[in-house]
């Protein structure tokens, strides 16, 4: 069992969440969080690269000159690629470089990543992180009351506008709700500042 301290706003302890490991897999899978990143990130790649073949470019069809009884080498026409502003040969395609894990592979890797925060120290449980305000300045003073240096991601349990307007313009601070947390935005952070309901649903943790 793990016991993680619960802050408030100041950073004072005011109560702490009791984590099973074994409700986070028992331990740290580390090839399901590199394919886990992999997925996200090849899901992220455009794919719109694209050439154009010597079919393609523009330029006509005939041979440039006789194939005999001029001295030169054969030449066919001016857009093969061998020759300067002639198409290109095997050049980038459209294509979709994105894939899927399955479900259960999902959410293990994110308790997967979850697990290694946690025993990395790296993980900041807050009572709340709602703003009766948009303030990007208590965000800030929110996070220097946390002692949290380095770029972190804010997890609440619920979607909060307020904070979401607040805190996007701070450099290296990410926003997230906790039903849509993923393995490589937990790992991309350094630091985790998740609300108690939030980091309760996520590791099955008791108070």
């Amino acid at each position: 069992m793990m016991t993680i301290d619960v802050l408030d706003r100041s950073g004072e302890k005011t109560s702490s969440v009791q984590i099973d490991e074994a409700k986070l897999g028992g331990k740290i899978h580390l090839k399901l969080l590199k394919e886990a990143v992999l997925m996200y990130e090849a899901n992220k790649r455009q794919g719109t690269g694209s050439s154009k073949s010597r079919h393609e470019v523009a330029g006509s069809n005939r041979k440039i000159y006789r194939q005999k009884g001029t001295g030169h080498a054969r030449m066919g026409m001016n857009r093969t690629p061998l020759r300067r502003g002639g198409g290109a040969a095997f050049g980038p395609r459209p294509r979709d470089f994105g894939w899927n894990m399955p479900k259960k592979a999902r959410r293990l890797a994110v308790k997967s990543a979850l697990l290694a925060k946690l025993k990395d120290d790296e993980v900041k449980a807050v009572e709340g992180l709602t703003f009766d305000e948009i303030k990007t300045k208590q965000a800030v003073e929110l996070l220097k009351s946390l002692k949290v240096d380095g770029t972190c991601l804010l997890v609440s349990a619920e979607y909060n506008r307020n904070l979401l307007l607040s805190a996007r313009n701070l450099p290296g601070v990410g926003i997230a709700v906790a039903a849509e947390l993923n393995a490589r935005d937990v790992l991309k952070y350094r630091w985790l500042v998740i609300e108690k309901p939030a980091l309760e649903a996520l590791a099955g943790a008791d108070a």
